[in-house]
């Protein structure tokens, strides 16, 4: 059985007399199969360890237009499926344990990185993820933290952080999960109509055609997502970024090595990213 716990105490107490290694998954719940992917991939890599499934909804990383109030909560069903996928614990804090203070006057700073892109489009977002990372990091103590690629810049800045203020803890990057389709899920597809998340469909088609141009090089990738895009109609495009994933800055036309296809749009009132990760050769 998943033993479900809400505070650090009783977090502590859950863990602590387990033997092996501990993984964790981190969540704002509404857990859909991307996420039961993540824990399956956690326990797989620890074993006969410990895998522990955070649920919090932060509201350090919402703008004030956002959809913090709105954001689905679904712990019971998020609980199954938590199980289901091999969790020994899931932690889901109110609030006021997370931030017993209130909302934290020290936090951590995603720095130039987190600027660009999603940095740019949600002012303080990244702030607010890596302040909660970070104080979950501490709450849990995981040999391991397992993320998903689709949050690209995100797992970017959590591997920064984990490197530069020295975590003892490998952060780990799981492939997108993608309905048959190739709709990336996401806990916000719950939120698009029947004929939005057609439409929706045209995020991922232009990452498809960007990554066939490869072989033609950087400009050639921006152009044929882009002409995807363009001909796309309900769909209100935010950016479309080909990123170096060292630090998210945009790689030039003569790029080689790894490389970040990603977009964010709205369909309708529902804000969506995806991302495909290219390779152009060479070596960084």
């Amino acid at each position: 059985m998943t033993e479900l716990v809400h505070t650090a105490r009783e977090l502590r107490t859950a863990v602590e007399g387990r033997s092996g290694a501990t993984g964790v998954v981190m969540t704002m719940g509404a857990l859909h199969e991307g996420h039961a992917t993540l824990i399956r991939t956690a326990r797989e890599r620890v074993g006969d360890g410990t895998v522990v499934v955070t649920v919090f909804v932060n509201p350090l990383q919402f703008g004030p237009s956002e959809d913090f109030d709105r954001y689905p909560r679904t712990l019971d069903a998020d609980l199954k499926v938590a199980e289901q996928a091999g969790a020994d614990v899931v932690f889901a804090p109110a609030v006021d344990e997370v931030y017993p203070g209130g909302r934290p006057q020290v936090r951590i700073g995603a720095g130039p990185m987190g600027e660009r892109y999603e940095g740019a489009s949600r002012p303080g977002h990244f702030d607010g993820m890596l302040t909660v990372v970070a104080k979950l990091l501490h709450l849990t103590r995981p040999d391991a933290a397992f993320y998903g690629q689709k949050d690209a810049q995100q797992l970017a800045l959590i591997r920064r952080m984990a490197t530069d203020l020295n975590f003892p803890v490998e952060i780990v990057g799981v492939p997108t999960v993608r309905e048959p389709d190739g709709l990336a899920l996401s806990s916000r597809n719950r939120y698009l109509s029947e004929g939005e998340r057609r439409t929706a469909l045209a995020l991922s088609r232009a990452l498809f055609a960007g990554r066939d141009a490869a072989g033609r090089g950087p400009e050639a990738v921006r152009a044929a997502a882009r002409a995807v895009l363009d001909g796309a109609e309900g769909v209100s495009v935010d950016y479309l970024a080909l990123a170096d994933p060292r630090d998210f800055s945009e790689a030039p036309a003569d790029h080689t090595g790894p490389a970040v296809l990603a977009v964010a749009a709205r369909v309708g009132a529902t804000r969506l990213i995806d991302n495909l990760p290219l390779d152009f050769g060479g070596a960084l």
